[in-house]
């Protein structure tokens, strides 16, 4: 055990041993000291009438979580299980179609193939009316210059691209 230092030690107060027990006992006392807990229930003491439904009693609303985190909850919980039956119901469609031959699978892309043929004929049609209606009226000359200047310098490497106009 260290030596306490003479000097530091003469200016602490000095506390008897009937008071240093008593605020021993007093801090352990407090440390187990039981927590007071909250009741989880309301108990009705109003008597019950003998005929007849009871007359509603009040009950204060002491929630432990707040209204919003509640409904986050519900609405977490309400997400889960809407997955859960889209996963469940993939599972069930693709289990059907893992056990099907080729002919049961041409058979059923056939729809398919028949809508995205007709799909794309209406679009080729539509773009080749809206095509053909068109008239592009150019006056004066078109120059095309594609001259990049390129200068790179820096420590990061900074580039500066110019278009000659």
């Amino acid at each position: 055990m260290d030596e306490i230092e003479p000097s530091a030690a003469a200016s602490w107060p000095r506390m008897s041993d009937a008071d240093a027990n008593a605020e021993a006992r007093r801090m352990i006392d407090d440390a187990y000291r039981p927590v007071r807990q909250m009741p989880t229930h309301f108990h009705d003491e109003t008597p019950a009438p003998l005929f007849g439904n009871a007359e509603p009693v009040h009950q204060d609303d002491r929630r432990i979580v707040p209204a919003w985190a509640a409904g986050i909850a519900v609405a977490s919980i309400g997400i889960g299980a809407g997955v859960t039956g889209i996963g469940c119901g993939a599972w069930l469609v693709l289990k059907g179609l893992s056990s099907m031959t080729i002919t049961g699978v041409l058979a059923l892309c056939a729809p398919f193939a028949g809508l995205a043929v007709a799909a794309l004929a209406i679009g080729a049609a539509v773009s080749r009316a809206k095509a053909g209606s068109s008239k592009h009226v150019y006056q004066g000359t078109v120059i095309r210059r594609t001259e990049i200047n390129t200068h790179t310098r820096g420590t990061f490497s900074r580039t500066r691209n110019t278009f000659n106009a």
